[in-house]
């Protein structure tokens, strides 16, 4: 590790300008910083050309003057910084996290009581990060922020990959449009959604990618969110300026703080290639190292559950409909008679758990398992569920003692219903419950209006009821994978126990209407970013109506691109989301959901266009093996590749499983063929993706007594 300060600079009182240049360590980047006539602004170039034109920096404070004008003195210190860390889990063994970095401390004048304001960049050879810092200081101890007027200039009408911005959810198709259409497709782009919270006709989430007509890539989005309310991103259409947007609390202000502290980093993501886009770790290198000492406990798991069957509606979260309304602890369940279609009974979940341990899986994830249900959704209930009690015909303590005995882990699920008051009063029996019963990870959620009423999911207060419910459950050994909580930021690098996320639009929407083919070719540009997501993929029958004939929904995807995306949409935790039965009819496409790693020493990006394709290969930890993927957008495509990332002194059999010639999404989504061959790192292939389809294949390294009789794969 290195850090070494190279440069401190005064400016004297009376100046009307004064500028500061940092450059990345491999040149590439070039940050400038001004403050011209108080006012701070900030620009970015990247290869000589221009990224990010003069942009304001600075926030509005409701209880203060505002950090946005009247600084009359700045110094400027520059340091560079080198360390290489180990993720506890990731895409890759080791990390390296090298950057410059330049610290501006502003001074404000009289009219500004004198007050100390701190802009902190670090300009990494893949994009620049930069946040506010507050120090302690008289006449600003307790502030709140109204607005935050951060600005992001374009050079252009780019290209975008969007969202509508929303305080309640993320859960939308991406639009690809010019930032000048924005404003005409918001309508259309803001479908239903149990609760969503909009605020611009030109507002879109983070992390947003853009690519210019030059072919430059651009990505913005936020790191290590913490105590600090979600950003989102405004246009102004006519300029092409985006302007940091905060979700407000119930009040409408945005943040409440004290000093001394700090805003989150606000990130850039840049390159002429797609691919390092992907690559970039700039997002983690801007949190904080890890902060569980023993991480023993922390490790990726491969899981099936109760749960596809429920979102299709062949089953039911609800254990009865003999009650309109139910009361915890005084609803006598026991009395009630079964509905016939509850998902989460003692022999559904066995049978889940024999298929689990028959096949190699880590866990069974059941939902529905606990009394609530009947009345769970949509009335602002308070005591909504308990998180300890088991509905009749789910035996606890049997289902536990089944499991252990067929060496498979169960996996708790906490359904909110974002009573988020109401979790935290049950926060420490559930969590108990769960170490007593040797539940290790819990899939939680937060569906419906945010109860106190008046919040959103993703102010302020809420990002800290998150990071609570995630450092608990750190004091119980717990992994967390929390649904519809705030997008990540990289904070799994903290807290390592953050195993996934859903926090976008995932597999449960392809039986809710269905989602763009292209949908999972965009993902990894935008939502991954900041962390693994818990996408639930693996579907095998595409036809809802097969499981439930009043749902005519559709997925649309091929079998070979449900395999690739165990590869190309990361993460340590991973479902094989279908009914058993389903992969039965298919165990030779399923043999790749049971071999495919969770875990990875390197990650390889061999091809990228965001909402057209991608492919990406990845090595597992701590093997010669390798497991590459590839999805396809909206038409037909040949993607030509090849081996070199491959040992040159080893010869592997490639197992391939690939979308048939007329294979594609909607006609003809199950037809795949499987081929074995040897590759080396002198391999090339040439192979065809479906509409919405792609292909995925497994390569093991291979004794020359093994390859005999194979020939080569093409």
């Amino acid at each position: 590790m290195k850090k070494l300060t190279c440069l401190l600079i005064l400016l004297l009182l009376g100046w009307t300008a004064w500028a500061q240049q940092l450059n990345s360590p491999n040149e590439a980047f070039q940050l400038n910083f001004e403050l011209k006539d108080g006012v701070p602004f900030y620009d970015l170039k990247y290869k000589g050309q221009p990224v990010i034109l003069p942009s304001k920096l600075g926030l509005k404070l409701k209880n203060h003057p505002d950090f946005t004008e009247g600084f009359v003195t700045s110094t400027a210190e520059q340091s560079d910084f080198d360390e290489t860390w180990e993720p506890v889990w990731g895409e890759e063994k080791t990390i390296r996290n090298l950057y410059k970095e330049m610290v501006v401390t502003l001074h404000q004048d009289a009219n500004h009581d004198h007050r100390t304001f701190i802009i902190r960049f670090r300009l990494f050879d893949d994009g620049l990060g930069f946040r506010y810092e507050f120090p302690s200081q008289q006449g600003l101890a307790h502030f709140i922020i109204s607005e935050e007027n951060t600005q992001f200039a374009m050079t252009g009408d780019h290209t975008a990959f969007w969202i509508p911005g929303d305080y309640d959810t993320q859960e939308y198709d991406y639009v690809e449009s010019k930032l000048s259409e924005i404003r005409s497709l918001m309508e259309v782009a803001i479908t239903g959604n149990i609760s969503q919270t909009s605020f611009s006709p030109t507002g879109v989430q983070t992390s947003l990618m853009l690519k210019t007509a030059a072919g430059l890539y651009i990505n913005l989005h936020e790191a290590a969110l913490i105590n600090y309310a979600t950003m989102h991103l405004n246009l102004d259409d006519d300029k092409m300026v985006f302007e940091s947007w905060l979700t407000p609390n119930p009040n409408g202000d945005k943040v409440y703080l004290q000093t001394p502290s700090m805003s989150p980093w606000r990130t850039i993501i840049v390159s002429d290639d797609a691919r390092n886009i992907l690559a970039s770790r700039m997002t983690y290198n801007l949190n904080e190292p890890n902060k569980i000492e023993d991480t023993s406990w922390i490790r990726p798991m491969k899981y099936i559950g109760v749960w596809w069957e429920m979102i299709t509606g062949k089953s039911t979260w609800a254990y009865t409909d003999d009650f309109p309304a139910v009361e915890l602890g005084v609803t006598d369940f026991s009395k009630a008679s079964p509905n016939g279609k509850h998902g989460a009974t003692t022999e559904n979940v066995m049978r889940h758990i024999d298929f689990a341990a028959e096949h190699g899986f880590d866990g069974v994830l059941v939902e529905g398992w606990n009394e609530g249900w009947e009345d769970w959704f949509g009335n602002a209930k308070d005591y909504v569920f308990d998180f300890v009690t088991p509905y009749p015909d789910f035996d606890l303590e049997g289902v536990r003692d089944y499991a252990k005995s067929k060496g498979v882990e169960m996996i708790m699920h906490h359904e909110t219903s974002s009573s988020v008051r109401n979790y935290e009063r049950h926060m420490d029996k559930a969590y108990q419950l769960m170490k007593d019963n040797g539940y290790n990870a819990v899939k939680s959620g937060y569906v419906g209006t945010i109860l106190p009423l008046g919040d959103n999911h993703y102010s302020q207060w809420q990002v800290n009821h998150y990071q609570y419910a995630l450092e608990k459950a750190a004091d119980y050994q717990i992994m967390i994978n929390a649904h519809e909580a705030v997008r990540p930021t990289g904070i799994a690098r903290t807290y390592p126990n953050l195993i996934a996320n859903e926090s976008a639009r995932g597999t449960e929407y392809q039986a809710f209407g269905g989602s763009k083919p292209n949908h999972v070719t965009v993902l990894p540009f935008t939502r991954l970013i900041g962390g693994p997501m818990d996408y639930t993929p693996g579907i095998f029958e595409m036809d809802i109506s097969k499981l439930n004939p009043d749902n005519k929904s559709w997925v649309n995807s091929t079998i070979a691109n449900q395999l690739a995306l165990y590869v190309t949409m990361y993460s340590p935790l991973q479902m094989a989301a279908d009914l058993p039965e389903h992969y039965e009819k298919f165990m030779d496409a399923f043999q790749f959901i049971k071999d495919v790693a969770l875990d990875w020493d390197e990650s390889k990006y061999l091809e990228a266009e965001p909402g057209y394709y991608l492919t990406i290969a990845r090595k597992a930890k701590g093997t010669n093996d390798w497991y590459l993927g590839n999805v396809n957008g909206n038409e037909g495509r040949t993607s030509q590749l090849t081996f070199d990332f491959l040992d040159p002194n080893k010869t592997y059999i490639a197992t391939l499983y690939a979308d048939q010639k007329d294979a594609h999404y909607r006609n003809n989504p199950q037809a795949y063929e499987i081929k074995k061959g040897t590759v080396t790192n002198k391999s090339k292939l040439s192979q065809y993706s479906a509409p919405g389809g792609g292909f995925a294949i497994s390569i093991r390294e291979a004794s020359a007594q093994e390859i005999k009789g194979f020939k080569k794969l093409k």
